[in-house]
């Protein structure tokens, strides 16, 4: 994750969204997690951020790309998901926490934010939306992005399977991230898994 907030949307050169989110769905639940290293260029200025921002008590956001501009957009769609529980006196569904973030990623496409939307709701249980840069929003049983998503993307693949138990599930996350900070130069830090389920949401760390 960059934390310059400097980008130019009509430079030739990729975005860069260094770091490395997970999320991955099973019976009864969702585990998402993160790796914790933020730069500015190739300088290291924290390596115990929290990139998993809780936008209700049961839908969380996995953030890669610009820290100001993920964070801008998590802040905005906590505000108005807040509205729209208050309007309609009950939990917001996750899909339409991921609609909100879909929308802002669509309409400011200046923003550097290749997100994850995870979250458990009663209509309909664990769910996994992933959001890349641009706007497009994906329902996945599990999905992966940032830098250090390039080296995992073939061992979640082998390693998935459904009506996995929340154990095996987190353990496939964990192992996940120490992989793709092991390979990749701008993932590191310690690993925060985030497990979601109809009760709520527990937090964990790991270190690596």
């Amino acid at each position: 994750m960059d934390c310059s907030g400097e980008h130019n949307p009509s430079s030739t050169s990729p975005p860069h969204t260094g770091t490395t989110i997970v999320a991955v769905t099973y019976a009864g639940g969702v585990v998402i997690g993160a790796d914790s290293r933020v730069s500015t260029g190739n300088y290291i200025s924290n390596r115990a951020s929290d990139k998993i921002t809780p936008l209700t008590d049961r839908v969380y956001l996995l953030r890669s790309g610009s820290a100001s501009d993920t964070q801008a957009v998590s802040d905005y769609v906590r505000y108005f998901t807040e509205q729209h529980e208050s309007q309609l006196q009950r939990p917001a569904l996750v899909k339409t926490v991921a609609g909100m973030i879909r929308s802002m990623n669509y309409q400011y496409k200046h923003l550097v934010g290749a997100m994850i939307v995870a979250g458990w709701d009663a209509a309909g249980g664990p769910q996994v939306y992933g959001c890349p840069i641009g706007g497009t929003l994906s329902k996945e049983s599990w999905t992966t992005d940032g830098s250090g998503s390039t080296y995992i993307w073939g061992y979640l693949d082998e390693e998935f399977r459904e009506g996995m138990t929340r154990s095996e599930a987190e353990d496939l996350v964990a192992t996940a991230l120490e992989l793709a900070m092991a390979r990749d130069g701008s993932s590191g830090g310690m690993v925060r898994l985030v497990t979601i389920t109809e009760k709520g949401a527990e937090r964990r760390c790991v270190a690596v």
